[in-house]
């Protein structure tokens, strides 16, 4: 055999088994990911939590099932990249210049403060020389945002008030990355790099690379999408998506620029596109997929030994971390002029650290303003405090610090204009009832209890009071004494016979109108004395139902006929559920495969009218055709 041949084989070889080593650790990372997951997300912990434990336990430093975490922890970034990228598709340009205030100010002073606080705590504590304290504070200053922005997103808080807040903070946080780079490598002690660029260099390229960023989506990205938008094929959205978020981020990673950056900087030019949509839905299984990842590798290179030789100090410099970004963060918030809420719900919600702390440690052990060993004792303190964010959270949902205003800055209902109708609850339902009861010159009184809500209501002039209008004493300050009407149009779920039946006693001149989830609610107001009550998706879906018989060419008076039916046989049904209090009640009033006593009686019955109808019509034709 030739030497080329055997060089062939033994490439062959270790392609091969660097293939199967591939293969087995992404099956047991995934395994145990999964197990984690599932145990974390039935406790009500979240998915985070189960998969930085999950890293940790088969990482090289646990039962070193898995190693490279390093390696996975740079390619997992990419899930941070997508995340920014979904984050700016909901951000027009227009609306990221309004919060120039929360990111500049805001943000600014949480970094800067936050940063040379726990600098002077480092330095004071540990012993640190002031050029190491300062690497080592500055991206404790970070919180993450891989952590917090899904939570947001998935919770519909992003573009609330709050939520904004959050990002903005964490915006600035990522802008922030590249002077802290800077700043390490002015105060590095390793031999000068030649090949490096200066700080004010970066500055530029920072600037240069976001103009670039624009001009490209704005007359290359979104013209291609145009001509992918004619050919219909889903698969090209997919791959013009991901060729988005990875050309952004590729290029400014080309810069050693920040990459989730660039690829926010890319969302926020496609932010206007009418295709917005599909490419959200296509990146987003990418997104959760390299997230879980992320975390995965953060808890792979959590370095266990380093905690077991010394857990007091992490577990104390951890809670240090966090109950000083609590403290700070709150603080900056109230001398922003929020309420305490707001604030408090902010400390806690990026208290913890950052994942780009872990790329700042590395850059100062380069620099060689800290030991490796240091870099090692601070991650597991930015781990340690990543766990305890879940914990945080539900610490807050319990004791009620809900992220929102105490209503103090709105106008209470007393202030309102007397109304012939109050509408409680002005979401996308609520909105509806309001624009039908003004077609008609009814005046109207619009009660919410969720300032984001007010807000944005009134970025559209439409003024709405603040308040919980399932109160008797918050509708008495509406004066619902002279109202003819009182509409519940909230999505509250838990809203009873209980909570319904002091109002219209209360008020019984007003006829009480209440939007409900199904019918188990519907069974749960029974006996509240209410007027009428609608289900919030019946209406809709009996219109979709009868749209999709015509589609099927059903005659219009079939059609008709089976919506007479199944209101009755419903309504039937309804009634035998409450008599009973049993959702078992009254199956046979239903359409199924194969009939259905009653429902094929009432249908035939229908028939047999509309044909007896017909047929009187046609003998009275006749007979005034024979009189004439």
């Amino acid at each position: 055999m030739t030497l080329l041949a055997l060089a062939a084989a033994g490439v062959e070889a270790v392609a091969e088994t660097t293939t199967d080593a591939v293969l087995i650790e992404a099956t047991i990372l995934l395994g145990v990911a999964t197990l984690f997951v599932m145990v974390f997300r039935r406790l009500g912990l979240g998915a985070v939590l189960g998969y930085l434990l999950a890293g940790a336990l088969v990482g090289p430093h646990g039962l070193g099932l898995v190693g490279g975490g390093e390696s996975k922890l740079a390619f997992a970034e990419i899930g941070i990249a997508f995340l920014l990228f979904l984050v700016g598709l909901e951000l027009h340009p227009r609306r990221l210049w309004e919060l120039r205030r929360a990111i500049f100010g805001l943000g600014l002073a949480q970094v800067v403060v936050t940063g040379l606080i726990l600098t002077g705590l480092i330095l004071v504590t540990l012993g640190f020389s002031w050029q190491a304290a300062l690497a080592l504070g500055l991206p404790l200053a970070l919180s993450s945002t891989a952590q917090v922005l899904p939570g947001l997103k998935s919770s519909g808080r992003i573009n609330s008030p709050f939520g904004e807040k959050a990002f903005s903070i964490l915006l600035f946080q990522d802008l922030a990355i590249v002077p802290m780079i800077t700043i390490v490598a002015a105060l590095s002690r390793a031999p000068a790099n030649p090949d490096a660029p200066p700080g004010w260099q970066t500055a530029f390229f920072t600037v240069w690379a976001i103009v670039v960023l624009v001009l490209v989506g704005r007359f290359i990205v979104n013209p291609l999408l145009r001509i992918v938008g004619r050919y219909g094929e889903r698969e090209l959205f997919v791959v013009v998506g991901l060729l988005v978020v990875l050309a952004s981020a590729a290029f400014m990673h080309s810069l050693h620029l920040s990459t989730a950056l660039g690829a926010f900087i890319a969302g926020v030019m496609l932010a206007d596109s009418p295709y917005r949509h599909e490419i959200e839905a296509d990146v987003e299984p990418f997104r959760l997929v390299l997230l879980g990842l992320f975390f995965l590798a953060v808890g792979m290179v959590l370095d266990i030994q380093a905690v077991l030789a010394r857990p007091l100090l992490v577990a104390a410099l951890a809670a240090g971390l966090v109950v000083t970004k609590l403290a700070v963060l709150t603080i900056l918030v109230r001398l922003f002029g929020k309420p305490w809420k707001i604030a408090l719900g902010l400390g806690l919600l990026l208290s913890q650290g950052g994942e780009f702390g872990f790329l700042l440690f590395t850059q100062a052990t380069q620099a060689q303003l800290i030991a490796p060993e240091a870099a090692s004792l601070f991650s597991a303190v930015v781990t340690l405090s990543m766990v305890s964010t879940p914990f945080l959270m539900l610490f807050a949902r319990n004791l009620e610090f809900a992220p929102e205003s105490d209503g103090s800055e709105y106008d209470d209902p007393e202030n309102a204009p007397r109304g012939s109708a109050i509408v409680v609850g002005y979401g996308r339902f609520g909105q509806i009832v309001a624009q039908m009861l003004t077609a008609v010159d009814c005046s109207v009184t619009l009660i919410d209890k969720k300032p984001s809500q007010i807000e944005v209501s009134g970025r559209f002039d439409t003024k709405v009071y603040y308040g919980d209008g399932l109160k008797v004493d918050v509708l008495r300050r509406a004066d619902a004494e002279e109202a003819r009407l009182i509409i519940f149009c909230t999505d509250d779920r838990s809203v009873d016979a209980g909570v319904l039946a002091p109002i219209v006693k209360a008020f019984p001149d007003a006829k009480i109108l209440t939007r409900v989830f199904d019918r188990r609610q519907l069974m749960a107001i029974d006996g509240a004395g209410v007027d009428g009550a609608v289900r919030e998706t019946f209406e809709s879906s009996i219109a979709l139902g009868m749209m999709a018989l015509k589609q099927i060419d059903v005659s219009d008076q079939e059609i008709a006929d089976v919506e007479l039916a199944l209101r009755h046989l419903d309504t039937e049904r309804l009634n035998a559920q409450i008599s009973e209090g049993d959702l078992s009640a009254g199956m046979d009033h239903r359409f199924v495969p194969g009939g259905g006593r009653q429902a094929a009686s009432i249908l035939e019955r229908l028939r047999e009218r509309r044909q007896a109808a017909k047929l009187a019509r046609e003998e009275a034709e006749r007979e005034e055709a024979a009189g004439s």
